[in-house]
């Protein structure tokens, strides 16, 4: 899914949400969700899972078009772990179309009025 895909399925779900305004909620979230990463914090939403940063240590690499040894420096990187609900929803194979338009409402009111509430 891409984010303007998920901006509009909002908007058409939530008769009450005009386009900009999804797109400011999910523009809000991610924006807080960066911030948050870039400030090395964990992020964590229960029943769908929790974002971190794996610190990656400097090594030596190989450049696969000539093969010459280049040196790649420490990094932290981005990480995602499922949580327990989503891994058990993706995993079920019986009336999957209920089960993602139940999970996918549950999350997307929270999303949208902790968002409004924060910044509306």
């Amino acid at each position: 899914m891409t984010k303007s895909k998920l901006i509009n399925i909002l908007a058409s779900r939530f008769s009450q949400l005009v386009h900009k305004d999804a797109e400011l909620s999910v523009k809000a979230i991610l924006d807080s969700m960066s911030a948050s990463l870039i400030n090395k914090d964990r992020i964590e939403i229960r029943g769908f899972g929790s974002f971190s940063l794996n610190f990656r240590p400097s090594r030596m690499g190989r450049n696969p078009k000539s093969g010459a040894q280049v040196h790649v420096p420490e990094k932290f990187v981005p990480h995602f772990k499922a949580g327990k609900e989503l891994r058990v929803r993706v995993e079920s194979k019986g009336n999957e179309r209920n089960n993602k338009s139940i999970f996918f409402k549950k999350y997307a009111f929270f999303l949208i009025y902790k968002v409004i509430y924060i910044y509306g």
